[in-house]
């Protein structure tokens, strides 16, 4: 009897209650939702009559990400911790121009302040004192024209910008903001010390590409070998009864038969997880890690590689360290691409992770659902209004991490930088 009873209770909420709230719940959910709609809709017919609205909320809306967060490095300090250091090399060099630039000018004023004086203190007849107001004047004159001139331009600009309110939301810089190019010719002067013969890198370069002992990574060493010019692939152990050439054995080896580069493909559970690149005869030598190594077949509307020499682009390599790797990439192909094979090898530093990708490029017309090709200063480029650039990856896709730079080869001659776990504590702090 007690049990039937205990049955016949209810044990839950009751089944009304539950769908009255199931279905406020959802009548409140198509109320937010028509709002949300309504003022979307609302705010693009404004927009629409107004841009200047899109502009400051677009300005508004900027997302901050890690890269806008990026530190650096206030103060150097030694040479020989110099791959360390966290500086923009290129911001350096702006500062140092702008520097020498606001010290010749000071050079200037002195000049012309002793000749003043000079001509002031000076006695003379009547021919010399006219010689001397005429100086006077032209040097007054060239004063008061680069100052005309700087009030033009100050004129100018607030002619032409609307003043800003102080709610005003600060303006977006357009996109891109800046090109991400790197720009070798900035490299410092103790790397081209250190490493002179990265600095003077042949114009045909001849690698040879090898693996690690008794590896399996036979395809993708050829792989590598289609993605380097005038590279050859030679097996490390042939059979077990075979010698086992050590790195330096295979470096001296290389050498003697005029090699400029040794690479070695790293394996891991029979995919690649290491590339070490030696630079020849005496190093330096580069370590990274490979991961997300994807061959050219598996890539969904890939092309075939055509054997052409690429051409080669390079960005966002900034401090000293990423200056010195973009040179060992730099050595790897030839001086003189073949622009007749529209094949490009890009190598994309961010957050000090090295995305490798090749593509072949065509330029077609432009379709009438795209947008022009704009400039940093986001207006349109002019002369290339109509043409847009079709890309077909070619493969592989993989993605490199620099681990460690020796000064000769392997890892007892020493090591000139070497990552460490610690560096990732500080997520802002970035070492290429």
């Amino acid at each position: 009897m007690a049990a039937s009873k205990a049955s016949a209770m209810p044990t839950g909420v009751k089944p009304k209650n539950k769908l009255r709230r199931q279905s406020a719940y959802t009548a409140l959910k198509k109320s937010k939702e028509a709002e949300k709609r309504d003022a979307r809709f609302r705010r693009k017919r404004e927009e629409e009559k107004d841009p200047s609205l899109r502009e400051e909320r677009r300005a508004r809306n900027v997302p901050v990400t890690i890269d806008a967060k990026r530190t650096w490095d206030g103060g150097v300090g030694d040479e020989e911790d110099a791959l360390g250091w966290a500086v923009d090399v290129e911001r350096l060099a702006k500062k140092r121009k702008l520097g020498e630039e606001e010290q010749g000018a000071r050079e200037e004023e002195g000049i012309l302040a002793k000749l003043k004086k000079l001509n002031a203190e000076g006695d003379g007849d009547g021919d010399s004192e006219v010689e001397q107001q005429e100086q006077d004047e032209e040097a007054d004159s060239m004063l008061d024209s680069d100052s005309d001139v700087d009030d033009d331009i100050s004129d100018s600009d607030t002619a032409t910008s609307t003043p800003r309110r102080s709610s005003d939301p600060p303006k977006r810089a357009s996109s891109p903001a800046t090109s991400t190019a790197t720009n070798l010719e900035l490299s410092p002067e103790f790397l081209k010390q250190k490493f002179p013969t990265l600095f003077q890198p042949p114009a045909e370069p001849k690698i040879l590409v090898t693996t690690s002992l008794n590896s399996t990574l036979h395809h993708e060493a050829h792989i590598l070998t289609s993605l380097l010019p005038n590279s050859t692939y030679i097996r490390r152990s042939a059979h077990a009864h075979a010698h086992k050439y050590s790195v330096r054995e295979i470096a001296q080896f290389a050498s003697n038969r005029s090699y400029t580069t040794l690479i070695i493909l790293m394996e891991d559970q029979k995919r690649p997880s290491g590339l070490d690149i030696v630079h020849l005869p005496s190093g330096p030598h580069f370590h990274f890690t490979i991961t997300n190594w994807v061959e050219g077949k598996k890539l969904p509307g890939h092309g075939n590689p055509t054997g052409h020499i690429p051409e080669l682009i390079l960005n966002n390599f900034r401090t000293p360290l990423g200056l010195l790797t973009a040179h060992l990439f730099q050595s790897l192909y030839p001086t003189s691409p073949e622009i007749e094979g529209r094949t490009v090898v890009t190598l994309h530093n961010q957050r000090d992770y090295i995305f490798v990708r090749r593509h072949r490029y065509i330029f077609r017309d432009k379709r009438e659902s795209e947008k022009s090709i704009v400039g940093t200063d986001g207006k349109a480029v002019k002369g290339v209004e109509d043409i847009r650039t079709g890309l077909q990856e070619l493969g592989p896709r993989f993605t490199l991490k620099l681990r460690r730079v020796d000064r000769g080869v392997q890892w007892k001659s020493g090591q000139e930088w070497e990552w460490k776990s610690k560096m990732e504590k500080q997520r802002t702090r970035f070492n290429m």
